[in-house]
């Protein structure tokens, strides 16, 4: 049986590995991805696999984007920490979730539920992903520090984009003051927007009116220049363009 794993932390992929050889040694792990984008290029030059062991949170966002851009018609075991609300979805429609620590029992259930499972079930994931994004609370404020001993409350509707910079997360308002945020990108890529904010790959999160302009780029990139004295040029790589400008455009399928 041929299987990929869809997974950034290393850990992770370790762990599961290791109890795959132990509980089911007939898997061929064909790739390790870490990301939305290379997760999505391996699928446009690949055969799907048998099976495929996806965590949600990726490197560059939420593995709920490779669903909204691509049919997977095959089976799919995630493995993550995450919302109730999202387990008792997926359960109910045939898609096993495993909540890591992941031990060779959980996984052995997982693998025999696979078995019993048709792939024609896992098309609703595409839904199921739309009917989440739905449901999820959208934050309107943070409290951000300030100055080492106050908290200052920054509107959601006031930030223009959000960025590592020196590998500290930080929210840049219409004014361009950054403020140092407590959150990672990926933690903040599910607590937003998505109408309004788009993840523009590892380092960016941003929005329409922080941009001032796009250049082509080559390998059929686009390079978006964002305001202010910065100049920061975010790279849209090629798989995502499409995704982006669908973003851009506003329009909500």
């Amino acid at each position: 049986m041929k299987v990929i794993i869809v997974e950034d932390e290393k850990a992770a992929v370790r762990n599961l590995r290791a109890i795959l050889e132990d509980v089911a040694p007939e898997c061929e792990i064909e790739t390790v991805i870490d990301s939305v984008t290379d997760a999505i290029e391996w699928i446009d030059n690949n055969p799907l696999p048998d099976l495929i062991f996806m965590d949600i949170h990726l490197a560059d966002g939420s593995a709920f984007e490779i669903f909204e851009n691509r049919d997977i018609e095959c089976p799919v075991i995630f493995t993550t920490a995450y919302d109730e609300y999202a387990i008792k979805a997926f359960k109910v429609n045939s898609i096993d979730y495993l909540l890591k620590p992941i031990s060779g029992d959980m996984l052995r259930s997982a693998l025999d539920k696979y078995e019993k499972t048709s792939a024609k079930n896992n098309l609703t994931i595409k839904d199921l992903c739309r009917i989440f994004e739905s449901k999820r609370s959208i934050a309107t404020h943070f409290l951000v520090p300030v100055r080492g001993d106050k908290l200052y409350p920054l509107s959601a509707t006031a930030i223009r984009y959000f960025l590592i910079d020196e590998s500290i997360v930080k929210a840049v308002n219409e004014q361009g003051e950054h403020f140092a945020m407590n959150n990672t990108l990926d933690e903040l890529s599910q607590m937003i927007d998505p109408q309004r904010f788009f993840r523009a790959n590892r380092q960016f999160i941003i929005t329409r009116e922080s941009i001032e302009d796009i250049d082509l780029w080559f390998n059929n990139r686009l390079s978006v220049n964002l305001k202010g004295n910065n100049r920061y040029k975010v790279i849209i790589s090629r798989q995502r363009v499409s995704e982006f400008k669908t973003w851009f455009s506003n329009i909500v399928n």
